[in-house]
């Protein structure tokens, strides 16, 4: 059995005071509470630092575990009962544990009581769902006006080998010498690696305000806990408005390999920049690695290149096993969205001017009914069919990591999905690929496909 502790402590920096109707729903452990929401992302949270990508098999480990939120006169406190004890040092919680999940707790109540409740915000439409992404973010004091650009996007695996998680340490070291900050998913592998090398960065060149930011969702929370680094955390409601807030605060972006997620990730903000209305965007997008990561970003390109045709090759720049070059590119790309938005009167802190298609907003639920049901083919427009993609590939890391996912695939067996038969080559031969590379799972375990092309 592992080591656990049960422990009563206040939240940190937000939600000192909630009313007793949050409390109840909080505490509520029917279908529509948020006990079970709040219990599985607080233990991922208290289980930071613990490999493992499997939010079953956490949820097994820890059974015993609850959260129970106390009201009381001079505010809340959290009752923790048989936690993990590698949160605490000398029975007391560390205290970037303690922020994390104060951050958890303080969107979990904001997102269902003034966003997903609240009859301003219309999650049917674009600008509603723009709003709602914004007022989320300004909750969580994300968006900082009087700071100039400098917010890099780093999106990678987090099942990737050392060589890899060492050259992310590399990027973001040069990154951070170049006074440019870390934007991440918050968990382990090239969301980790960037950051700690920023971090030390950071330290030389005396920045003392540097910014670490996750960015996360409950499915993702649940299965990859926010690494130690991040020193500005916020969970939006669904993986839609996750990647929505990435493009919205970022100045740049990096892609270092990975798996699914990853190629998730990149149809998803492609599709967005292909769209007619941000062809003149200025959007700096690096894919880089090591020289052994080469053939991975040569397989993507090829894919890419099939699936959104050669003119989606100006929207990003392959730079392998040069880190400082990567920097530099990055600085100078940074620096040119600056004299962008300046030029048209843009946000630094919230990039409106983006357009983003419905298709890449409105949220998608994994079933294997609305996987078989993609339209998988390249009779229609690019966008569109990167948005499609992009929904086949996150249904794959519902399969692979994520519980609801991991309990349909249990249940009904692999996810189908049908394409036209040269595009099912193409996106065989991809998936494929990142079995072989083991991107599919951390290192040890076996992959077994949560899927099959038909």
């Amino acid at each position: 059995m592992p080591d656990t502790l049960s422990s009563t402590v206040s939240p940190l920096r937000s939600l000192e005071v909630l009313s007793q109707h949050e409390v109840n729903r909080l505490r509520d452990t029917s279908k529509k509470g948020l006990h079970d929401l709040l219990r599985r992302c607080a233990l991922a949270v208290l289980s930071s630092g613990n490999m493992t990508d499997d939010s079953l098999a956490l949820m097994e480990t820890y059974r015993d575990f609850d959260i129970e939120v106390l009201q009381q006169d001079r505010g809340i406190r959290l009752k923790l009962s048989n936690a993990p004890a590698e949160a605490f040092v000398d029975g007391k919680m560390i205290r970037g544990i303690r922020e994390h999940l104060s951050s958890v707790l303080r969107d979990i109540v904001y997102v269902y009581n003034e966003i997903q409740t609240h009859q301003r915000f219309d999650l049917s439409t674009g600008e509603g769902t723009t709003n709602a992404v914004f007022h989320i973010l300004r909750k969580a004091a994300i968006l900082q006006p009087g700071r100039d650009p400098s917010m890099v996007v780093c999106w990678g695996g987090h099942s990737i080998s050392r060589e890899e998680y060492d050259y992310t340490k590399n990027v973001g070291y040069q990154l951070g010498l170049r006074d440019l900050d870390i934007c991440t998913g918050c968990g382990p592998g090239a969301m980790k690696g960037p950051m700690k090398g920023a971090n030390v960065a950071h330290a030389k060149q005396r920045r003392s305000e540097g910014r670490y930011l996750g960015i996360s969702e409950p499915g993702i929370i649940a299965a990859e806990a926010p690494n130690p680094l991040v020193n500005e955390l916020v969970v939006m409601p669904d993986i839609e408005k996750r990647l929505e807030a990435f493009v919205r605060v970022g100045h740049g972006m990096v892609v270092f390999p990975g798996g699914v997620g990853t190629a998730e990730e990149i149809l998803y903000l492609l599709g967005i920049l292909l769209h007619p209305d941000n062809v003149d965007m200025a959007m700096p997008v690096i894919f880089t690695g090591p020289a052994s990561a080469a053939d991975y970003f040569r397989r993507i390109d090829e894919f890419l290149g099939y699936t959104l045709g050669d003119a989606v090759r100006d929207k990003y720049r392959i730079i392998v096993d040069d880190p400082v070059e990567v920097a530099r590119a990055l600085r100078k790309g940074v620096d040119e969205v600056t004299d962008f938005r300046l030029t048209h009167q843009d946000a630094f802190h919230f990039n409106w001017r983006l357009t983003i298609a419905r298709d890449f907003q409105a949220p998608f639920e994994p079933t294997h009914q609305a996987m078989a049901s993609l339209a998988l083919h390249r009779e229609q427009p690019v966008h569109e069919l990167a948005a499609n993609l992009r929904r086949a590939f996150s249904g794959i890391v519902a399969g692979n990591v994520k519980e609801q996912g991991l309990r349909a695939i249990e249940a009904h067996g692999p996810f189908q999905l049908h394409a036209e038969p040269e595009l099912m080559r193409h996106l065989d031969e991809l998936l494929g690929s990142f079995v072989a590379q083991g991107r599919m799972k951390l290192p040890g375990k076996a992959y077994e496909p949560c899927y099959t092309l038909k």
